[in-house]
Formats: structure tokens, sequence, C-alpha cells
């Protein structure tokens, strides 16, 4: 097949346009949670910190697993197949969202939507980077990492507007099926992903590598296998049996076991602090089938295994992208209950004002910033990482300013700047992933990177942000929430030292 990348023309433009719109239903799916928070928690007899947990860790622990067989899968089948089938199971999750009676039910849910969100993403960033070439790859996976916020505001919007409406129309009772509002915005926002996943189907496929000057055409003679050999390579206690089946000997399965050991005391040690063993539980479980997947993969593929493990500007760069995620997740899905319960606005204006906010400013912010480092790159090879210090550093007195001013006009004119900072990292943080690998371990690559990003971003913020909420108010919350910018820096100074370095050793490679 010719490689629509190599022939330039419509092609790569037409492919990013209809990914961003797959990004765009992916948060759409997994955001429209934030606006919804207040009914849920009310109609469900729910807290702060168990709507952090379903938001973030119920999502974020199998998103993260599964991300991980899902990107092997992507670096040995077909892309646009992956992507279709991922797309037509979280929709379908989405739909059955609105179904549930009880945390636990919604829990399992939002379980359903992560796992068919996680084979999205790699698969769309390996295709992405197969169609434009380094030159102008940040530009097009910042465009194409656009659709979080487009998809976020657009949750917000929609999910604001259903509630509103469908609550005052039956306002007396007598909704059709005893639906609340909340469970039809689900339905809504769910049911047309099922749509676009046949569209997706139709793209075509580029020769993977063609663009870097190391074309690969072989097609793998047994994906599936491979997937499943992932699969139990993450997936506890089949991680024990993976180790056995693959040779790794006496002392890896030791090691293995020690890891989880320490694992479950640290998670025993936090259950017996906070009280809540389901989080510590399902992150302690995640964190044990990380441990279990880099070892699996250091005896599977260990050139893969020293490029995305042992890489040090990969591994501080990753960790800093991660607390600009604590970040972004933590402020982005508490911002709009902020203005609900702070500042009392009527959720179809928070929808409005808010959600056009995410989707608008974000969509600069995001696509500015894969320019700009773009541009910045041209001129040094730290030049992309110089705007990921800008998102770490704008926010901090733009967050204290929007909690604290008690005018709600000034609090909302705040959030748009707050907006375009938060997102100018985004594409930086795929692109440097992308730069630091070879082309055939990209979506693995991007897996891993996902899969760190999402336990200490999506994990953990939201459900940070929620707790704090609980015990000392969601103002005082969000602003602690902030501190993970200072720990960003720290980690993306250290990864820039090796930065060029890295690259060079790659390029050689």
């Amino acid at each position: 097949m010719a490689d629509a990348g190599a022939r330039g023309g419509r092609e790569p433009s037409y492919v990013l346009g209809v990914l961003v719109l797959v990004y765009v239903f992916n948060f759409v799916d997994r955001q429209i949670l934030s606006i919804l928070n207040e009914e849920i928690r009310r109609d469900l007899g729910l807290s702060d910190g168990q709507m952090g947990f379903l938001y973030g860790t119920a999502f974020a622990i199998f998103y993260a697993l599964f991300g991980i067989p899902l990107g092997r899968l992507a670096d040995l089948w077909v892309r646009r197949t992956l992507i279709s089938l991922s797309l037509a199971v979280w929709s379908a999750m989405t739909t059955v969202s609105g179904l549930a009676r009880n945390f636990a039910e919604l829990a399992a849910a939002r379980i359903g939507v992560g796992i068919g969100e996680a084979g999205a993403s790699p698969a769309a960033f390996s295709l992405l980077s197969d169609h434009f070439p380094p030159a102008r790859r940040a530009t097009a996976l910042a465009i194409y990492s656009s659709g979080i916020y487009i998809g976020s505001g657009l949750s917000l919007m929609i999910g604001g507007q259903i509630v509103g409406r469908w609550d005052a129309a039956f306002a007396a009772g007598g909704a059709p099926f005893g639906l609340r509002g909340w469970q039809v915005a689900f339905f809504a926002v769910g049911l047309p992903g099922l749509l676009l996943a046949i569209w997706v189907r139709t793209l075509r496929e580029p020769v993977r590598g063609a663009l870097d000057g190391v074309a690969h055409v072989e097609r793998h003679a047994q994906p599936f296998a491979e997937f499943a050999r992932e699969l139990r390579a993450v997936i506890p206690p089949f991680t024990l049996l993976h180790l056995h089946l693959v040779g790794a000997g006496a002392r890896r399965i030791a090691t293995n076991l020690g890891a989880a050991l320490a694992i479950a005391a640290v998670a025993f040690a936090l259950t017996r602090a906070t009280g809540d063993w389901l989080q510590w539980t399902a992150l302690g479980v995640g964190c044990y089938a990380a441990f279990s997947w880099a070892q699996a993969l250091r005896l599977r593929d260990p050139e893969s295994a020293r490029l995305i493990l042992d890489t040090p500007s990969l591994r501080w760069c990753t960790l800093g992208f991660s607390f600009l995620a604590f970040t972004g997740y933590g402020l982005g899905y508490w911002t709009a209950p902020f203005f609900l319960r702070v500042h009392e606005v009527p959720i179809e204006r928070v929808g409005l004002l808010v959600g056009g906010t995410a989707a608008a400013a974000g969509w600069i912010g995001v696509t500015a910033g894969g320019v700009l480092a773009d541009a910045w790159r041209r001129r040094s090879p730290l030049g992309r990482l110089r705007v990921a210090f800008l998102g770490a550093l704008l926010p901090l007195p733009l967050v204290p300013w929007m909690l604290t001013t008690e005018s709600t006009a000034l609090a909302l004119v705040l959030n748009v700047p707050l907006a375009v900072a938060t997102s100018l990292w985004v594409g930086v943080g795929a692109a440097t992933v992308q730069n630091l690998v070879l082309p055939r371990m990209r979506a693995t690559a991007s897996a891993a990177y996902l899969l760190v990003v999402t336990f200490v971003g999506l994990a953990m913020g939201p459900y940070t942000i929620g707790e704090l909420s609980d015990a000392f108010g969601l103002r005082t919350a969000m602003l602690c929430g902030l501190g993970a910018n200072g720990a960003a820096v720290l980690c993306l100074l250290r990864g820039a030292r090796h930065l060029e370095a890295d690259e060079k050793a790659l390029a050689a490679r």
C-alpha cells in the first residue's frame, strides 16, 4: 500500500481530522461526569471522594493497564481497526452508564469505558506519526490532542443543557421510564460513537516508519497471540504465570513477589491512614501490574525496554508531564462543580460558559503549544520542553486568583487563560515520546507513557482533590492540587539535562 505521508496531499490532514473527532468523542464520554457530578452525587448518595474515584481511579487503572497490551497490538495489527473497535466499546459502556443505580454499577461502567478508550490513543499516536514527518509531528499530535479540550468542553455544554432542560420539563414527575437528566445525558453522548466507529474503519494505513527512513511493511503472523501474552503480563495473578512461561527464572519471580509485597505494604499503610481501601487497593494492583509488565518487556524485547524504560530524558519528562496531568485532570474535573457549588451558577450556564472555555481556550492552548514547540525545536533540541515549562508556570498565579475572587464574572474570565496555559504541554508530551523511540515501538512507548500519566494524573488528581474537598472544602482542595506543578518543573529540568544526548544516541542507533 502506498504511503500517504510520503505522497503528501490531503490524506494526512483527512486522517488527522477524523482522529481528532474520535478524540473529541473520547473526552466527551470521559469528561461528562464532571457536569453531572452534583446530580449523580445527590441521586446516588455519594461523596466527593467517591466521585473523584469514579472519574479518576476506576477509569484510570483499567485504561492504563489495558493500554499496554492494546498498544502492543497496535504495533502489530491494523491500527484503524483497533481504533474503530475501541470506539465502539467505550461508546457502548458510556450508554450503559446511564442505567447505573448505585456506586458499584457506575464504577463497573466506568471501568468498561476505560478499557475501551485504552486502545485508541496509542494506535492514533502511531498512525499519525507515520502520516506526518518529524518536523511537523508535534503540530499534528497537538492538533489531535486538541480533541481533549473540544470534547471536554462539549461534554459540559451537552450535559448541562440536557440535565437542565430534562429536569425542568419533568420537575413534577412523569419522565419516561423514570429517567433522570444525568442518565439521558449518558445516552445522548454514548450512542453516536457507534456510528463514528464505522467511519474510522474506512481510513487507510500508512507504511510504518517510511517518513523516518526505516520503512517496515512486514505483518506479524500472530498479533492476537502477542496481545494475549502482553495481557497475561499485566493482569494479576497471571503475571507470575507469564514470568514462569517466558523463562524468567527464580530470581526474577522472587523480585516480582518482593515488589508485590512492598506495594501491598504501602497500600495497606495508606488505607490505614485514609480509610479508603478501594482507592489504594486499585492503585496498588495497577502499580504491581505495571512493574510486572516492565519485567516482561525486558525479557521479550530488551531493545524496546532499554529505550522505553531506561532512557533518562524519557523517564524524567514522562514524570514531569504526569504531574502536569495531575493538575490538568484535577482542576479540569472540579472546575464545573466549583462554579455550581461555590458561585451557585445554574448548570446550563456552567455548561455553556465553562464548557465553551474548555473547548475554545483548550484548543487554542494545545494547538499553539504544538506549533510553538516545533518552531522552538528548530532552534534548539530543548525547544519543546520550554513550552512545557510555560504550561507549568503560567497557572501558578492564575489558579489562586480564580479560586479566591468573590466575583463570579472575574472567575469565569480567569478560567480562559488558565485553560490555555494548562493545555500547552499536551502535544509536547506526545511528540517527546515519539522522538525518543524507534518507529516499530511507538505505540508501546505511547502506552507506557499514558500509563504513567494516567496513574499520576488521572488516578490521583481528581481523587486527591475530592478527598481534600471532603475535609477542607473544594476551594482549598483545588489550591492544594496546584502543588503538582512545582514537582513537574523539577522533573522537566532533570529531563532537559539528558534530552539532547538521548536524541543523538537514538539517531545513531
